[in-house]
């Protein structure tokens, strides 16, 4: 069977509510893969060309375009590309905020033969120096926004990037996006292999800065294939997804899986998340899939929800543990369940709720089609059902699946993540006896915080720098709409008493250096931290104090928070 006729087979099977039939089902790896030409074209450009790829929404502004328009956008943007020299296997940072640019240069990145980067928009300069020490880009495709703390990265590592294309202004050593308008409008797609490297994103860890993720021309594309079982969305769905560029979820559920079933992608531009006007926003355009992460629909259900005339079909959450309590209010506003799913940047849909199959409120379901998940202790061995694990997938079947293929330059990091013929998520979960599995949570101190993974090491680097803080120790801690937010315990040095314009100062100094997402929400002084007796700090122990700790009520009405003992 060819690719795409595999694909359509998975197409059809999910319209006609047979998802539970994919079980057996193997897509066929070739040699060589692009997906724009092998996928993207003659599954929606070629015979579906004039219908809408993407509806984008900006305030009063609103604009569609067909697949065939995306399509001959990024055909001109590669073009372009090439005529500045730019060959395949070379680096591509995107750094736009949601606007239809972010589509024009994925699609011409992968048919490029490019690897590209999507970089999140709320970096620092110091975020952007490690990106650039850690792998200069050839291209960098930013926002007018953005151009500035890119320019300063630059200075401060001391070399150029060779070619950088702005969006929406002009700046001196940049070239105008709208220079693609004079270039044609065909061109011929590289020659991929179907393990050439497609995409690489940075994810944050434990004990250290973060990594680069490796993703394949086949895995990653194909791979998208579960998510998009899990999502639901068919051609002619309008699909909404809440995430933002840079993040591998936006890539996941806002490119990929949408396209991969025809669906058209709704990108609504924002200033400030507003509830209703989302809602309104979900009416008006009759967005029939939706995904967004649990913090989103806890504050949806602060609204009356039952007052919006929705046209939704399915309902999906990720990126956190989603609590029943949402789940139940939801349908009763919308007669739509969310249902729960779990993956990772490394990976593509592991777990999920599938339309028409059986929920259990509060589980993630069961593994998708293209994966076999079993739970694990480190010895490579499977536990009883019931049993605290962590979350592995199996490697040994015959099933071409989306897992990642390296941490780039990280030979350790890869080994242990995939050892005893299975790859360790890190996550820890059980699996009841009818195969449902139930996340529990890190098997490490990486936070999870409004559907951000936030690695604990690169906060503490930053507050250790302060003149005033001896030592600190960074966890999450419970939040009733983010779900966890970042918690400092801080320790300062001899002659520095803790109080409240101590604590505005440490918020201050992490926001003049961190991303906004990584600033600490809270930080407590306390008396001492807990230590092994080799002296390092116990997070674990913190953790899960944090965990059945009461939240301080005068924390949920402010953006910062500080408690002394």
């Amino acid at each position: 069977m060819e690719l795409l006729e595999f694909y359509q087979k998975v197409n059809q099977k999910i319209e006609a509510g047979e998802i539970a039939d994919l079980s057996t089902f193997n897509p066929p790896k070739p040699a060589y893969f692009n997906w724009v030409e092998d996928i993207f074209y003659p599954l929606n450009v070629q015979h579906y060309g004039d219908t809408n790829a993407l509806i984008w929404k900006y305030k009063e502004t609103q604009k569609e375009f067909t697949f065939q328009t995306i399509y001959d956008r990024s055909n001109q943007l590669l073009n372009l590309l090439r005529n500045y020299g730019v060959k395949s296997g070379e680096v591509v940072y995107t750094m736009l905020p949601l606007i239809p640019e972010n589509w024009f240069a994925l699609l011409a990145g992968i048919k490029g033969g490019f690897i590209n980067m999507p970089t999140a928009t709320n970096l620092v300069d110091k975020d952007l120096l490690y990106r650039f020490e850690t792998l200069l880009p050839n291209v960098m495709i930013a926002h007018h926004d953005y151009a500035a703390v890119i320019d300063n990265a630059e200075t401060l590592l001391g070399k150029k990037i060779k070619l950088k294309i702005i969006v929406g202004g002009k700046k001196e050593g940049w070239l105008s996006f709208d220079e693609i308008l004079k270039e044609a409008l065909v061109c011929e797609a590289a020659k991929t292999k179907s393990d050439d490297p497609l995409v690489y994103f940075f994810t944050s860890g434990t004990t250290g800065l973060p990594k680069i993720v490796v993703h394949t021309h086949f895995t990653y594309p194909v791979g998208h294939l579960s998510t998009l079982t899990w999502l639901g969305c068919q051609r002619g769905d309008v699909h909404y997804n809440i995430s933002s560029p840079g993040w591998a979820k936006f890539v996941w559920s806002s490119l990929f899986a949408p396209w991969n079933a025809g669906a058209t992608i709704l990108a609504n531009q924002v200033d400030r998340f507003d509830p209703k006007e989302q809602l309104q926003t979900m009416e008006t355009l009759k967005v029939s899939t939706f995904c967004g992460s649990p913090t989103v629909y806890r504050m949806f259900i602060q609204e009356n929800i039952s007052e919006f005339n929705l046209s939704l079909r399915s309902c999906c959450a990720a990126g956190e543990p989603l609590n029943p309590d949402v789940i139940s209010k939801w349908e009763n506003g919308t007669g739509v369940l969310i249902r729960d799913g779990y993956g990772q940047t490394e990976t593509t849909a592991l777990v999920g709720n599938i339309l028409g199959q059986k929920l259990k409120p509060g589980s993630m379901g069961k593994s998708t089609f293209l994966y076999d998940i079993g739970i694990f202790d480190e010895s490579g061995t499977e536990v009883p059902a019931l049993e605290e694990g962590i979350i592995c997938v199996k490697m040994t079947g015959k099933k071409n699946n989306g897992i990642f293929l390296e941490y780039l330059d990280d030979q350790e990091k890869t080994l242990n993540s995939f050892k005893h013929n299975l790859y360790y998520t890190g996550d820890k979960a059980y699996k009841d006896e009818d195969g449902y599995i139930w996340f529990i949570g890190r098997d490490d101190d990486v936070i999870k915080a409004s559907a951000y993974r936030i690695g604990p090491f690169e906060v503490e680097s930053v507050l250790i720098e302060h003149d005033y803080i001896l030592e600190s120790a960074v966890v999450a801690s419970p939040h009733p709409l983010r779900g966890y937010s970042v918690k400092a315990f801080v320790m300062l040095k001899e002659g520095v008493s803790p109080s409240e314009e101590v604590a505005k100062e440490i918020f201050s100094f992490c926001e003049e250096r961190l991303a906004k997402y990584k600033v600490p929400r809270i930080i407590e002084f306390p008396a001492l931290l807990p230590k092994t007796i080799s002296g390092k700090i116990r997070r674990v122990e913190l953790r899960a104090n944090e965990a059945t700790a009461k939240l301080n009520e005068a924390f949920i009405d402010q953006e910062y928070f500080y408690k002394k003992y």
